[in-house]
């Protein structure tokens, strides 16, 4: 579960003008990501989302769409969900109705992977996949055209914090010239082990949205170290834009 920090910098009118200009570079290069590369704080390092552990590829769901359905109404951020659980597509309903914006299956937990987007994009909300480490990209290949993102595990799953995989950085650069071929942009996204120092080299491989759960919530500044974060996504994506 995440809470999507979308004040880049201090004013919003500098942060539109800045996105505007770094998506016509884009453009005019051909390049179909996002003009800005965004953080999105994990809320499962948070001590009260740790309840979530039941979420991990188990057969029953304690706790989940009350806890988004409170977040719905404290807050117009976007809510992404990432369901780590067999069979998805059980619970889609259910998350959509408590207000997720997002939803990322994992491809390796459901035959129905095509049903579940479906049933994601029935309710005008965002589809995405996830593939854990070892699991190939070829592996969404035929669902590449249908999604919205891809969700990239970089370390393997856990609550607290596991190491970055260096061997991931490749992979997102292959995700990154998979998508070329698609007939729709798909933002790809990366989670799991996500650092600081990690910002730049993952922003360089392609990466568009940084997940980062303990990186931020262990901080002894939380905001200040998410601002951080951001500001080196921004400055990254900006050089290579132009």
């Amino acid at each position: 579960m995440r809470v999507y920090e979308q004040t880049f910098i201090s004013a919003q009118r500098d942060y539109a003008m800045l996105k505007n200009a770094f998506q016509r570079a884009l453009l005019d290069r051909g390049d179909t990501r996002r003009a800005m590369a965004l953080i999105a704080p994990s809320l499962l390092s948070w001590d009260f989302a740790r309840m979530g552990e039941a979420l991990e590829f188990a057969g029953e769901i304690t706790v989940g769409p009350p806890v988004i359905r409170s977040l719905r109404m404290a807050t117009d951020l976007v809510l992404e969900i990432h369901l780590l659980v067999e069979r998805p597509e059980r619970f889609v309903a259910d998350f959509l109705a408590a207000g997720a914006d997002r939803l990322a299956v994992h491809a390796e937990s459901t035959a129905n992977l095509h049903a579940a987007i479906e049933a994601i994009h029935s309710q005008e909300r965002k589809a995405g996949v996830a593939l854990n480490p070892a699991t190939p990209l070829e592996a969404v290949s035929e669902v590449l055209e249908d999604m919205d993102f891809l969700t990239l595990l970089t370390a393997d799953y856990g609550p607290n914090g596991e190491r970055l995989i260096p061997a991931m950085l490749e992979k997102v650069r292959r995700a990154s010239r998979l998508r070329t071929g698609a007939g729709r942009r798909v933002d790809i996204e990366v989670e799991g082990g996500v650092e600081f120092a990690h910002v730049e080299k993952l922003v360089r491989a392609g990466a568009d949205i940084l997940v980062a759960g303990s990186a931020i919530m262990n901080n002894d500044n939380p905001k200040a170290r998410l601002s951080e974060m951001i500001r080196l996504a921004v400055a990254e994506r900006h050089t290579l834009a132009v």
